[in-house]
């Protein structure tokens, strides 16, 4: 399954500067694998060293968070888009 995966400008140092990248896997768990695979590092910053989502990273599944959905087992039908955002927190 080809997903398009839109990188937040914190973490486009590993994708060249690019803002979107297409990965191929048909469950979140797999996209974060294709996309370290082709951008080695991005994937410690958006899983914890159990290698489950981080805290303050939301990601988002065609506009549904993933926390509310699969989690990593989350499927991502071909053509699919992948939002990977860093919380903001202030006051």
């Amino acid at each position: 399954m080809s997903v398009n995966v839109r990188i937040p400008t914190i973490l486009r140092t590993y994708t060249s500067g690019r803002a979107e990248v297409t990965v191929e896997g048909a469950t979140l768990a797999e996209v974060i694998a294709s996309l370290e695979a082709g951008h080695p590092g991005i994937a410690a910053r958006v899983l914890d060293d159990s290698g489950k989502l981080r805290r303050f990273v939301n990601v988002y599944v065609n506009d549904d968070d993933v926390r509310f959905e699969g989690g990593l087992e989350t499927p991502t039908p071909d053509g699919a888009g992948v939002s990977i955002i860093p919380a903001v927190a202030g006051g």
